[in-house]
């Protein structure tokens, strides 16, 4: 047996990559290795120190092992960035050592199994648990309980819930975060309110829930209940989860608000947080303050470099995204997928095709990484932006993946851009064939038969959009000005300022065509009179939030606007004028990237 003082030294070095390997080493010296209980120990050791390799290595390297060395390593891989290599673990364990799982390896299994959104594979081990003689263990309900929620079935959740009979708190959390992400914020609140105890950790996940069900509002409300309540925060995921809700709602008042009330609590320091407020300030279009954050903080991960150089990309910030990348190598830091996807994005926004197959190429050769279907798409819509149409459609025929929406998607815009009419029609016929689901795909797809007078095409667009019941999303954009917000929809003028902002545009497009603007009507499709169509222009969301930013903000201030759908082309080229007229910065976020309009330019450089 592993004398009890090897066995705490062991346990010490979780968490410090470094310390358990000379760990390792002095047991392997000291003949310690092999001895019972020690190989588990490391695996654990090892897989918290987050070196999965290592483990593995340890688990292969024991002279016998048992369900408590499977048990561990197991745990380590369900938690790991690789959770289907539990198949092949317990597929070894079942044949080659004839072992069955005790409950903590059906613990693993189930958590693997959640991660894996693996409902089959959730329901058999359920079923096998059911009969086994740990039936009654509340730590594989638990687990249970958290892999239906995670494959979206809570109500299969809840009848384990209701098997238990003593629940403690980890249980009510796991079913009271499964109904909030799962959107089922009702059933989630009244489980919530039903707890005999809320503590922060209950009330981190019921917000957290409603966060990634795309309740942000409702999160923020929860959060200032929360504080009503006095309940103590001494972990910081509850103020990240709150911040990444303001990064959503593109909400920068309510982002600096809580930045305030983080510095006043002293976790400005913690490193999620720092992270949090990286990407609130990227997304709410105040990238300068992005970056005063990062540069404060003080200890970063791979994720804290990748969010504030995704953040520099959206904003068409080439130069800062690769200067940042250099620093990021020279810090030691590796970069992960999520960081090629970032610098991708970067060369794809400002036409760096040699840059961006260096790096695509990179991803293989220098850093082992398969690319994904993101990367390709990336990729693609880098050669496709830049003129390069058939490298781009080889590329999207021969690569690893099934093209998906967004894919052909990205191909058929820049086709139509480039006017290639053929290869248009090639690829919007592969697309249709998709049976797209995103409904600005099929006006895409519309407009793409409609020019080229495929009017039969036209007609099955349609079609098939009835039959999917698709509805064209409606445009809308959102602005704050001074202490007011308000979200404009296209072709809405709100009663109470629709007079002042009516005048205020109709001044603005007298002086606009004073400086030479002719409107581009080409992206109005109805079966209009040129005049009406420029009246269809008029009210689009993002010129009515815009007015209503410069008439209700303080001189001088940057107008921001968010936007759901992608900027057209004529109002990208009125939110020139406009800067140049009012002598505003204007920040429009569209559902592509972000555009700083400033004295008649734009930072995409026409490059979009």
């Amino acid at each position: 047996m592993l004398p009890p003082a090897a066995a705490a030294a062991i346990r010490a070095t979780a968490g410090l990559p470094r310390a358990v390997r000379r760990v390792h080493a002095r047991l392997l010296k000291e003949g310690l290795a092999d001895l019972p209980s020690a190989p588990a120990l490391l695996v654990s050791a090892y897989a918290r120190s987050c070196l999965l390799p290592d483990a593995r290595r340890a688990f292969d390297d024991a002279p016998r092992r048992d369900l408590h060395l499977y048990s561990a390593l197991l745990a380590a891989v369900s938690h790991s960035s690789d959770p289907e290599l539990v198949l092949p673990l317990l597929r070894r364990m079942l044949s080659d050592d004839a072992l069955r799982p005790d409950h903590f390896v059906l613990a693993s299994l189930a958590s693997a199994a959640g991660r894996l959104r693996s409902l089959r594979l959730g329901r058999q081990l359920h079923a096998h648990f059911a009969a086994s003689p740990y039936s009654a263990d509340n730590v594989v309900k638990s687990s249970l309980i958290d892999m239906y929620c995670k494959c979206g079935v809570p109500q299969d959740a809840r009848k384990v819930f209701d098997s238990i009979g003593v629940k403690n708190s980890v249980v009510w959390t796991a079913l009271i975060s499964g109904y909030a992400s799962n959107g089922c914020t009702g059933e989630a609140l009244d489980l919530f309110q039903s707890m005999p105890a809320h503590g922060l950790f209950t009330w981190t996940a019921l917000i957290s829930g409603f966060v990634k069900a795309g309740n942000y509002t409702g999160a923020m409300g929860l959060f200032v209940e929360m504080r009503r309540d006095d309940i103590r925060i001494h972990d910081a995921f509850v103020l990240a989860t709150v911040i990444g809700g303001a990064a959503d709602l593109a909400a920068l008042v309510l982002g600096r608000q809580l930045h305030g009330f983080v510095m006043r609590l002293g976790f400005l320091s913690s490193m999620i947080v720092g992270n949090a407020l990286v990407d609130m300030y990227s997304k709410c279009s105040d990238i300068h303050s992005a970056r005063e954050v990062f540069e404060g903080i003080t200890v970063r991960d791979v994720i804290s470099w990748t969010t504030i150089l995704v953040g520099e990309a959206q904003h068409g910030r080439a130069e800062e995204v690769f200067a940042l990348y250099n620093r990021m190598l020279l810090a030691g830091m590796k970069p992960n997928e999520v960081t090629f996807v970032g610098l991708i994005y970067a060369c794809s926004h400002a036409g760096l095709v040699q840059k961006g197959r260096q790096l695509f190429d990179s991803m293989k050769r220098e850093y082992g990484m398969k690319p994904g279907v993101q990367h390709y798409t990336c990729y693609l819509d880098l050669l496709s932006r830049s003129g390069y149409l058939s490298e781009a459609e080889k590329l999207i025929t021969t690569m690893p993946y099934e093209p998906d929406e967004a894919t052909w998607g990205a191909l058929l815009s820049a086709c139509k851009k480039h006017n290639d009419t053929q290869m248009c029609l090639r690829v919007a016929d592969n697309l249709l064939e998709l049976r797209p689901k995103d409904p600005s795909t099929y006006i895409l797809l519309s407009n793409v038969y409609a020019v080229n007078c495929k009017w039969d095409s036209v007609a099955k667009v349609r079609k098939i959009m009835a039959e999917m019941e698709i509805r064209k999303v409606p445009g809308y954009s959102w602005v704050e000005a001074g202490r007011e917000s308000r979200i404009f929809h296209a072709g809405e003028v709100p009663l109470d300022v629709g007079e002042e902002i009516t005048c205020f545009l109709e001044e603005l497009v007298s002086e606009m065509r004073k400086r030479g603007y002719v409107p581009d009507t080409s992206s109005v499709m109805h079966d209009l009179e040129e005049h009406e169509k420029e009246q269809h222009l008029f009210v689009h969301s993002e010129r009515l939030a815009v007015a209503f930013g410069i008439l209700k903000s303080p001189p001088g201030s940057v107008i921001r606007v968010v936007k759901n759908l992608r900027v057209c082309g004529d109002c990208h080229t009125v939110m020139k004028f406009i800067s140049a007229i009012a002598q505003r910065k204007i920040i429009v976020r569209d559902a592509s990237r972000f555009h700083h309009f400033e004295d008649g330019n734009c930072s995409c450089s026409e490059f979009w």
